[in-house]
């Protein structure tokens, strides 16, 4: 009988851990799902930054999503996942890349949006060489871990 109530007092508490684990991610805004809110300071969502050509003919495909248009490979431009592109919420709106490897950081525009359905992964920024030069990375390395909050 010891045994069942220390095991209910055991999931108890880890229970009451793993509330008020999420609630002190949300109250230091670090996005849990879908959400326009940033991760503010130095932390950030954990993605994989990809390269991606925005011009007409480039790996891009067609317009961005959110303007019809094609863009330069010099302008600071994103593409985000499905889930992070919240159908067009994030459109226009700044986001800030930290690289991995040295925190060194960068704010662009999402203009587009890697769609999950169609072969992107869940966790990717898709983004422009500029953006890539910015953060001082060799596009020819094709993917680097990263985060990204909204700026």
């Amino acid at each position: 009988m010891a045994m069942v109530k220390v095991a209910v007092v055991v999931v108890v508490v880890l229970a009451l851990f793993q509330v008020s684990s999420i609630a002190a991610a949300r109250r230091q805004g670090k996005p849990a799902g879908p959400s326009l809110r940033g991760s503010g300071g130095g932390d950030g969502t954990p993605a994989v930054m990809t390269v991606n050509g925005f011009k007409r003919g480039e790996t891009g495909g067609g317009p961005a999503a959110c303007d019809g248009h094609f863009h330069s490979d010099d302008d600071l431009i994103v593409a985000l996942s499905t889930r992070w592109f919240e159908h067009g919420q994030r459109c226009h709106r700044a986001i800030r890349i930290t690289s991995a490897r040295d925190g060194r950081a960068v704010d662009e525009r999402v203009v587009d949006e890697c769609d999950s359905r169609r072969g992107c992964g869940d966790n990717i920024v898709d983004s422009s060489p500029a953006v890539w030069k910015a953060l001082g990375l060799d596009t020819d390395v094709g993917e680097v871990p990263v985060t990204w909050s909204d700026a």
